[in-house]
């Protein structure tokens, strides 16, 4: 059975964080398991309150998981705070896992703060030379990187500058920039966009978490890492197309577009 992790904060709005993942690896036919390192109160207007885990209690699950289920592949998403970045890192270590996509959750769609400053440089240091993949958007590479991002080819002087903290593939999403919603993967051998029509739909929220949570599970499936790549690039723009306006205001993605009778 392919087998996924994911370290993120739980949405009770079901649009991102844990709840979109987990949707996202069923949607790929993978069985997911879970570490919850905040409970968050949002829907779709925005994150009305945030109530970290105790940094111990994540290095619990992790624990739990890991040395009984185990995993083929690993997303950790929003860490929060110094603390739990550490704790990731340190019960990571100890299971080896080789194939870890992280996406460096930092503001939620409404603005709301994920990730405190004092975070960042853990996340640099610590974090980010585990991974096989990063996949920040255009802020969070901008912050991450400190090259200002106003074009597709500043993107590469971002992702050079993410690669250096020890990431084997460095995917900047471009969605934040004008014109085709554009992906840059970068790697010390190849670069290449991912481009795709621009889709106006209020129908955004979690796209980042679905995104990374997709290339997750094409890696828990054996695929190549690019590949992997460009197939969720796939999906998530296929779960952007036939989403669904729910709530008030930024609604979630379609994350089950492929089953055989789609939610209506």
């Amino acid at each position: 059975m392919h087998k996924a992790l994911t370290i993120a904060g739980s949405d009770s709005g079901g649009g991102a964080g844990i709840q979109a993942d987990l949707k996202t690896f069923c949607s790929l036919h993978v069985y997911g398991a879970t570490v919850v390192t905040a409970v968050t109160a949002q829907n779709t207007l925005g994150v009305h309150s945030i109530h970290p885990v105790p940094p111990e209690i994540v290095g619990e699950q992790i624990d739990a998981v890991l040395s009984d289920i185990g995993a083929n592949a690993c997303k950790v998403g929003m860490l929060g705070n110094p603390e739990t970045v550490h704790i990731v890192t340190e019960h990571l270590k100890k299971f080896n896992i080789r194939n870890l996509v992280v996406d460096p959750v930092m503001i939620a769609k409404g603005g709301a703060k994920l990730l405190n400053d004092d975070a960042i440089e853990n996340l640099k240091a610590e974090l980010f030379p585990l991974a096989l993949i990063i996949t920040p958007n255009v802020p969070e590479a901008e912050i991450l990187s400190g090259v200002k991002i106003s074009c597709p080819d500043d993107m590469i002087q971002a992702a050079a500058q993410l690669l250096k903290t020890g990431p084997e593939v460095v995917v900047i999403k471009g969605g934040h920039l004008d014109g085709d919603a554009t992906d840059l993967i970068y790697t010390k051998d190849e670069q290449h966009y991912l481009r795709s029509a621009r889709i106006m739909t209020k129908c955004i929220h979690g796209t980042g978490c679905t995104f990374s949570a997709a290339i997750t599970a094409y890696l828990t499936r054996g695929m190549e890492t690019i590949d992997a790549i460009k197939c969720a690039k796939t999906y998530i723009t296929q779960a952007i197309i036939t989403a669904k306006e729910i709530g008030k205001g930024h609604a979630p993605t379609n994350h089950f577009w492929n089953a055989p009778f789609p939610l209506s």
